[in-house]
C-alpha cells in the first residue's frame, strides 16, 4: 500500500477546516469562560449557543467535551460549597440564638429567685414590725409588696416567653442539623 500525498486543493481544504475547527474550540472556551462569569447555568446547549457551533460538535469533539465536562464540575463543586457555605451561615446563627435564650433564661431565673427572696424577707418584716409601724409605712410597705409581686409576675411571664424561643431555636436548629446532613449526602453521592 502506498501513501498518497494529498494534492494541494484537499491540503488546503483540510488545513481550512483545521482552522476552522480551532475557531469553533476557541468560541466554545470563550463561551464558557462567559457563562462562568455571569454566572449563568452552564449547559451544553447554552454553550452551543454562545460559541455558534452544533451540538454534535460539542459531543463530537473531544476537547471541547473536556472543557464541558471540567466547566460543569467545577461550577457544581462551587454551588455545592456556596451553599454549604450558608447553611453554616444560618446555623451558626441559631446556635447562637439558642444560646442566647439560654442565657436570658438562666437570667431570669435568678433574678425571679432574688425577687422572692425579696418578697419573703419584706411580708417576714411586715408581720414582725406590723404593730410597731404607722399606717403610712404599713401601706409604703404594702405598695412595695404589690410592685416586687406584679415583677415576678411579669418575669415568670418573661421567663415562659424565653423558654418557648428556646424551645423554637432548639427546633430550627434540629432543622438546620438535618439540612446540612441532607446537604452533605447529596455533595457525596456521585454525579448521575
Amino acid at each position: 500500500m502506498t501513501a498518497t500525498v494529498p494534492g494541494p486543493r484537499t491540503a488546503a481544504a483540510l488545513a481550512a477546516r483545521r482552522r476552522g475547527t480551532e475557531a469553533a474550540l476557541g468560541r466554545v472556551r470563550d463561551a464558557i469562560t462567559r457563562i462562568r462569569r455571569e454566572r449563568a447555568q452552564l449547559s451544553v446547549a447554552a454553550v452551543a449557543r454562545r460559541a455558534n457551533v452544533s451540538r454534535t460538535f460539542l459531543y463530537d469533539h473531544p476537547d471541547a467535551r473536556a472543557a464541558i465536562t471540567t466547566a460543569m464540575s467545577e461550577t457544581g463543586e462551587r454551588r455545592a460549597q456556596l451553599l454549604a457555605d450558608q447553611d453554616e451561615a444560618r446555623e451558626a446563627t441559631w446556635r447562637e440564638r439558642a444560646l442566647n435564650a439560654e442565657d436570658a433564661l438562666k437570667a431570669a431565673h435568678a433574678e425571679i429567685l432574688a425577687q422572692r427572696t425579696s418578697i419573703g424577707e419584706l411580708l417576714g418584716q411586715v408581720r414582725d414590725l406590723q404593730a410597731e409601724w404607722t399606717q403610712e409605712a404599713i401601706q409604703r410597705i404594702t405598695t412595695e409588696n404589690t410592685t416586687l409581686k406584679q415583677r415576678v409576675r411579669q418575669l415568670t411571664s418573661d421567663n415562659r416567653s424565653f423558654d418557648e424561643r428556646l424551645k423554637a431555636a432548639r427546633s430550627n436548629l434540629r432543622f438546620q442539623d438535618r439540612r446540612v446532613a441532607d446537604l452533605e449526602a447529596q455533595i457525596a453521592a456521585p454525579a448521575g
